[in-house]
């Protein structure tokens, strides 16, 4: 896309909020086979769907974890999204609650792996930058 729409401008500040690096990563993992399909996520999942009134960020990254951990083949993503989930409120706690809760409706597998890239989630936060 060249031209910078509303929809655009909206999925880009609220990707910038949520997941400052992971836009860039994304457009750079796709740009040798879809380049554009970066643009996609942008636009429709972030400007439009995610840009619509009805739902805080805070409660979108609920359910946005919660659907990631279902699935139970998207560890990368739900990784990203328990770190915005984090940046939008939720807390530590309340991430390992959502995930055991999928052990009810999504299987017992589906909680462990979702609470094992949780782990992984707040040991990489935890992790104490080099001094320079």
């Amino acid at each position: 896309m060249s031209e910078e729409t509303d929809r655009s401008k909206r999925g880009k500040a609220i990707l910038d909020s949520l997941h400052p690096d992971a836009f860039a990563a994304v457009q750079d993992a796709m740009a040798d086979i879809a380049p554009d399909f970066a643009d996609y996520i942008r636009d429709f999942a972030f400007g439009d769907i995610y840009g619509r009134d009805g739902l805080a960020l805070r409660d979108r990254q609920i359910t946005t974890i919660a659907a990631l951990a279902a699935i139970g083949n998207a560890a990368p993503q739900l990784k990203v999204h328990i770190k915005a989930g984090l940046r939008v409120g939720l807390t530590r706690q309340e991430i390992v609650e959502i995930l055991m809760q999928m052990a009810v409706y999504a299987g017992f597998p589906a909680a462990i792996n979702g609470l094992a890239v949780a782990k992984e989630a707040f040991a990489e936060l935890d992790e104490v930058p080099p001094a320079p």
